[in-house]
């Protein structure tokens, strides 16, 4: 076979591997594995329209192609202060904007920007599109049997495949392989109450028409706050409620309060303590009424409330696979289910929730199953210092443990703390402010958390994720020279700790 490693006998199946989902993961295993010799199948229900998963889809991707679009209207406003004016000519209405936008100026003789939101779900639409093609490629290119139905387990070696004939009669296939890989993802979790059909979840959000002049988003987590950075940034009155006392549970505490008041004072009406209680259809739009008997009047309503595990109709019954308590699957160190044939990776399992998480445990059991690319060894997962970006306005870049955590696992720590108004703001007229903290295991001297809120933190933060991977001291940090003038170089600078 070609590019088999040494000693690989090929199976009495029809594949090696067959593996279940599109996704970051899946798409990563199937390539590799063919890479290497392997005869792999990838099953995905929507076809190459659906390659690439959430991220590519209706996450990671589109998310942040709207981030962008939301900073042009901060980022127009800001340059009058560098010196730009735009004089108040007539602008032609553009298709799809916003109602009430402002195209010939004001009284100060600025032009306001005007969203064209068809154009920015088209432009989106084609650079998807796009995407979806390159990673059919990919795969087609590397040797993977690509297949269009949606997959069910009917075996532990045997899964049957429900597709549509050309006559859109229902048609089955079944397929046999040595190795099973479920890399399903996760989908979007709404709780049941009344008015629940009124409402949408991120999957929705990217298409919505028309635009939301009122968006009410329920949720606490990264995709809320994301989203309602982005729609307020575009324009749209954005309230957003939070059941806890603070959004972005799980994040160090002083990050989150820090991130939310930033959030606030660009224009969010943020609720905490707040639910729903039930959601109406009516005249003036949907009418939301929360506990404690006030009311929210929204054109659109977002739950982002959490996801689970994509395990429906998977067969997972049929053949005994294990599955946790919130339905994710659960695996060993090798990412082996119960099922000796059959893996699972990504976030299907429940476990750290991000895209290059999955491949990073993709890459894991095709090494095991197929052996490492030449002269390489094969590789490990480690959850321990997996940097993460969250893409509110400001964003928030993070990597290692939060201060709670550090003190519980180290005990004595020493916390490095710089606020200030970013360069770019000391003329731009915004009031934006950025947050840069370390924190420190005071025995080793090991810089075990690094946390940032300010323009782009995850670009920043993505750098020293490596040094604190390879075990950066803080003595290295002090050590380093800082590229003046950024923001980046406060995180070499800060000498005096505000506590111990």
């Amino acid at each position: 076979m070609r590019g088999s490693p040494p000693g690989y006998v090929m199976s009495a199946f029809d594949f090696d591997l067959f593996v279940i989902g599109g996704g970051s993961g899946g798409v990563r295993a199937a390539r590799m594995a063919a890479q290497r010799g392997a005869r792999v199948a990838l099953a995905e229900m929507l076809g190459p329209d659906g390659l690439g998963g959430t991220c590519v889809n209706v996450g990671c991707i589109p998310k942040k192609l709207y981030s962008y679009a939301a900073h042009y209207a901060a980022a127009f406003e800001e340059s009058h202060g560098y010196g730009w004016e735009f004089p108040a000519l007539p602008l032609p209405a553009a298709q799809g904007a916003l109602p009430g936008a402002v195209a010939c100026g004001s009284a100060d003789q600025r032009v306001k920007p005007v969203l064209d939101w068809a154009r920015l779900k088209a432009n989106r639409a084609h650079e998807i599109a796009r995407l979806n093609g390159v990673y059919d490629n990919l795969l087609r290119g590397s040797g993977v049997t690509v297949l269009n139905g949606f997959a069910r387990i009917e075996g532990p070696n045997t899964v049957g495949l429900a597709t549509l004939n050309a006559d859109g009669s229902p048609g089955h296939q079944t397929f046999t392989a040595a190795h099973l890989l479920i890399a399903t993802g996760g989908t979007p979790h709404v709780p049941h109450f009344t008015g629940r059909e009124f409402v949408i979840t991120s999957d929705a959000v990217f298409d919505l028409e028309p635009f939301p002049r009122r968006l009410l988003i329920v949720g606490g987590g990264y995709i809320a706050c994301e989203f309602a950075s982005i729609f307020n940034g575009l324009g749209a009155a954005v309230t957003q409620l939070y059941r806890g006392e603070q959004v972005l549970r799980g994040f160090d505490d002083e990050i989150r309060h820090f991130a939310a008041a930033e959030m606030v004072k660009s224009g969010i009406d943020l609720r905490l303590n707040a639910d729903v209680v039930c959601v109406h259809q009516t005249g003036e739009g949907l009418r939301v009424d929360l506990e404690g008997g006030s009311q929210v009047l929204a054109d659109a309503v977002l739950y982002a409330t959490g996801r689970v595990p994509n395990v429906q109709g998977l067969g997972l019954d049929t053949v005994g696979v294990a599955l946790g308590a919130k339905g994710e699957v659960r695996v060993d160190e090798h990412y082996r289910t119960n099922v000796p044939s059959i893996y699972a990776v990504g976030d299907v399992t429940g476990r750290v929730q991000l895209t290059p998480v999955a491949l990073g445990e993709a890459m894991v059991v095709v090494d095991a199953l197929f052996g490492p690319a030449a002269g390489k060894v094969p590789r490990s997962m480690g959850y321990d210092f997996i940097p993460t970006a969250v893409f509110t306005h400001p964003n928030i870049g993070t990597v290692g443990l939060t201060e709670a955590q550090a003190r519980e696992r180290h005990g004595d720590i020493t916390v490095f703390r710089s606020e200030f108004k970013a360069l770019r703001h000391t003329l731009s007229g915004s009031s934006e402010r950025t947050l840069m903290k370390l924190i420190v295991d005071t025995a080793s001297d090991r810089v075990v958390g690094l946390h940032m809120v300010g323009a782009e933190a995850g670009e920043i933060v993505q750098g020293f994720a490596v040094a604190l991977k390879a075990g950066a001291t803080k003595a290295v940090f002090d050590a380093t020279i800082g590229i003046h003038p950024t923001a980046a170089e406060e995180f070499v600078t800060m000498r005096e700790p505000v506590r111990r």
